[in-house]
């Protein structure tokens, strides 16, 4: 019994890390490890500075929008060049930029002229960047792992870097926030790209872009929104990610306010709740890993999607701290859920000449309806309270899960195909019998 059970758990673990296998992907997880919690403890101290010197739920909104809208304006021509670049060689340059960014926001804010204006600029170059580091980044996970098997593995371990690092960066940076102030964790920040540059020139050469004959970059543009578009799956997950990136990536931008104005507590408690929502998410992300397939990724999508919805307007209604820790952590794991789950099933049935121009769709649809969440939750916010902001998100995250769930017999039939042609879908269709018997239909 003790064996079997021993067994059982080697085995879950072996399945869980097999994207380790490939060094590649190995250098690439450490390397991002590193980098994201400097990118989150730099997120919170940002958002807690910004609250210090104005007390303001439109200011930050401002400031997320400012972060946001170049993501939504830039990242479909990043895209097209996405497909053209060595997309290592550029990852580098681009972890080059962001260190600039940081060590300019920490001499500002050390020496004492930080004010909003130089802090929404600066965030409005680290726009730019993300919207060429995003799209580039998710596309090179494809290149780093051999066998296509291993493609929900590597991304789901991929989240759960993330949400590791969302996990432990704001918990860093209360502390340091509380006790040296914002600027230790802009240098901070800084340093930590350099685990990123190190990681990516260490990899051997991993270079997939296609060398078919290029076209204008505004005509491969049109080709690829034209098939994202048409392909009924990657349509509706990137319209669900755009009503989820809505809430989801607005709801946060008032949690100083709930922090301090709901809760009554200081930047302690702000980074506990973004720590929570770390927290939660990656516990899902650690889930997603132990799949041995895709297979049940759509029902996946569509259960976080209520699962989000639900917790959020329980989270506007409560006033203890204790309780707030929980449902934050919950709608984290939910939003990462619908998150993560959407990306691997678009990089899994994607063509792969189009794969950089529809994950920049991808991340246009993450991070570019943000900007207007942002705004319309920092309004709602300084003009009902920020309890009736997450609420209100709360119902259209429930609206958007019945929808999308109406769509999910149509979406099965279409995606079916190509799994089975990938090698993804059960060998024997008595196996699929089997699925479809016990409820287990596979996507």
């Amino acid at each position: 019994m003790e064996q079997n059970i021993h067994n059982r758990f080697e085995t879950i673990v072996k399945n869980t890390l097999r994207a380790f296998r490939y060094r590649n992907y190995r250098l690439f997880f450490f390397g991002q490890g590193i980098s994201l919690i400097g990118t989150w403890m730099q997120s919170v101290a940002t958002s807690w500075l910004v609250y210090r010197l104005t007390h303001s739920s439109l200011s930050l909104g401002l400031v997320a929008f400012s972060g946001q809208i170049p993501v939504f304006l830039i990242s479909p021509f990043a895209g097209v060049l996405n497909d053209r670049w060595n997309r290592r060689h550029a990852l580098i340059i681009i972890q080059f930029m962001a260190l600039f960014q940081a060590l300019s926001l920490a001499i500002f804010t050390i020496t004492g002229h930080a004010m909003v204006l130089n802090i929404i600029g600066l965030t409005f170059f680290l726009g730019i960047v993300n919207a060429f580091e995003m799209p580039t980044r998710q596309s090179l996970v494809v290149e780093l792992v051999d066998d296509r098997k291993d493609l929900g593995n590597a991304i789901a371990l991929n989240s759960t870097v993330f949400n590791g690092a969302r996990l432990i960066g704001p918990a860093i940076a209360g502390v340091l926030v509380a006790r040296f102030g914002e600027g230790v964790c802009f240098f901070s920040n800084a340093a930590t790209y350099l685990a990123a540059i190190i990681a990516f020139c260490l990899m051997t050469n991993s270079n997939s872009t296609n060398n078919t004959k290029r076209q204008n970059i505004f005509s491969e543009l049109k080709e690829g929104f034209a098939y994202a578009v048409k392909f009924k799956p990657i349509r509706d997950l990137l319209l669900l990610i755009v009503l989820l990136s809505f809430v989801g990536m607005s709801f946060p931008v008032v949690l100083p306010v709930i922090a301090a104005k709901v809760l009554g507590g200081g930047s302690g408690v702000y980074g506990a709740l973004v720590a929570a929502s770390g927290f939660g998410a990656f516990i899902a992300t650690v889930f997603l890993a132990t799949r041995a397939s895709v297979l049940g990724f759509v029902r996946i999508v569509s259960t976080g999607m209520f699962l989000f919805g639900i917790v959020l307007i329980g989270f506007s209604f409560s006033r203890m701290v204790s309780v707030s820790l929980v449902l934050v952590a919950i709608a984290g794991g939910a939003m990462i859920l619908n998150m993560a789950a959407s990306n691997t099933i678009i990089q899994t049935i994607v063509d792969e000449n189009k794969r950089g121009r529809v994950m920049s769709m991808y991340v246009m649809a993450f991070m570019g309806s943000a900007p207007a969440g942002s705004i319309f939750s920092g309004y709602i916010a300084n003009s009902f309270g920020a309890p009736v902001a997450v609420f209100i998100g709360g119902l259209c995250a429930l609206a958007g899960g019945m929808v999308f769930a109406k769509r999910l017999p149509e979406i099965r039939k279409i995606i079916q195909p190509i799994y089975r042609e990938k090698g993804i879908f059960p060998a024997t269709d008595q196996s699929m019998e089997s699925a479809i018997e016990l409820g287990n239909t596979p996507e």
